[in-house]
């Protein structure tokens, strides 16, 4: 350009407006497409799923079991062998449980006699209270509840000897779910580091890369979050348990252990145990106590809604309490109970998947290694 030549301004061509529409729909076609793929994968996933119910959920279940049986492994494992300390783990956990279990049934037989004798009186306070102000139900309002339940238990005899059929033939598909489980459990628990090494060196070196990074990230979220709600619905179960001791609550022990499984599922099984307990509190101790057992729902509800999931889980669950609500709504009503219990550890794993593919990425493309140890 010559000295003192005065320069042209730039144009800016934008294009016409048709070819901006059609970049738009086609980058929103692009995207609809890929969402109908994925969209199309889930549905398939959850039809597979449905067909082998049985052995996915016993691999859920060993890994319930892995993950909480590994830390007490890890540590005997430093003085013994290894298949040793998997061992008297194992062993340690069924004592456990069968010795929970034969006290609770020693408690039930113990407070059966007596448990017949507060229901009636309890009932009999209850239609006594309905009876007076302010409700001034008709007498016999409840003998008459009894007897119709009685007649439509009789008349439908053979449907309710159905239904015991049927739970029979649970039981025993339970019972095979929880030896696998337990079978799978131990090697998981013993060298199921090894396992996943194994199955991600059979992929290119690339996309083993991304399986580790994302498995180490699956197991460190599914782990952490199985222990915290073991430790959370302890705690629960304690304070119920002492709570209904304390309000001379029959089966205090049993509602206990009752407490201790509702609290799996998170948001709604703990409310549905207290309720239980404060049914059996209105038929023996009175509408009073049933009360306080109410009040006490509430008062486990903002300890552990506050207090107890922060401070044992936020590290390793981080979602929102609308997104747990809707997950265990959508798994209760795609699975049942089997779905609500397992459908937030499932969404908390994938979001902390996602995370990791999303913001994990090495500055050298590398890996991290295999699914955490601990």
């Amino acid at each position: 350009m010559r000295p003192g030549a005065v320069r042209a301004p730039a144009v800016r061509s934008y294009g016409r407006p048709d070819d901006r529409r059609g970049s738009a729909l086609e980058r929103a076609a692009g995207r609809a497409w890929r969402l109908l793929v994925v969209a199309a994968a889930g549905y398939a996933g959850y039809l597979l799923v449905s067909k082998l119910i049985l052995p996915v959920v016993a691999l859920f279940v060993a890994l319930v079991i892995t993950a909480v049986l590994r830390p007490p492994v890890d540590l005997l494992a430093r003085r013994m062998p290894r298949a040793l300390a998997v061992l008297l783990t194992l062993l340690s956990a069924l004592a456990l449980i069968v010795g929970l279990g034969l006290l609770v049934t020693m408690v039930v037989r113990a407070q059966t006699g007596q448990l017949g004798g507060q229901v009636r009186s309890g009932v009999d306070r209850l239609e006594h209270w309905l009876e007076g102000p302010p409700l001034h139900a008709r007498t016999g309002t409840l003998s008459d509840l009894r007897h119709r339940l009685a007649d439509l238990i009789g008349s439908h005899r053979q449907a309710v000897l159905s239904t015991a059929v049927t739970s029979a033939g649970w039981l025993v598909e339970a019972g095979a779910v929880l030896a696998l489980a337990v079978f799978c459990a131990v090697f998981l628990t013993h060298s199921g580091e090894r396992m996943w090494h194994w199955a991600t060196d059979l992929l290119p070196q690339r996309t083993a890369s991304v399986w580790h990074r994302a498995g180490h990230a699956a197991w460190r979220t599914f782990a952490g979050y199985t222990r915290g709600l073991f430790l959370v619905a302890g705690t629960n179960a304690v304070l119920v348990g002492v709570a209904l001791a304390v309000l001379g609550v029959p089966l205090a022990l049993p509602l206990a252990g009752l407490e201790f499984l509702a609290a799996l599922i998170p948001l709604v099984g703990s409310p549905i145990a207290l309720a239980v307990a404060s049914l059996v509190a209105l038929a023996t101790r009175g509408p009073v106590t049933a009360l306080l057992v109410l009040a006490l729902i509430v008062l486990i509800g903002q300890l552990e809604g506050h207090v107890l999931h922060p401070l044992v889980m936020g590290w390793a669950v981080r979602l929102h309490p609308v997104a747990v609500a809707l997950a265990v709504a959508v798994g209760g009503t795609l699975g049942g109970i089997v779905g609500a219990a397992v459908a937030v550890p499932v969404l908390s794993v994938g979001w902390a998947v996602f995370r990791e593919l999303r913001d994990g990425e090495a500055p050298d493309g590398g890996g991290r290694g295999g699914p955490a140890s601990r």
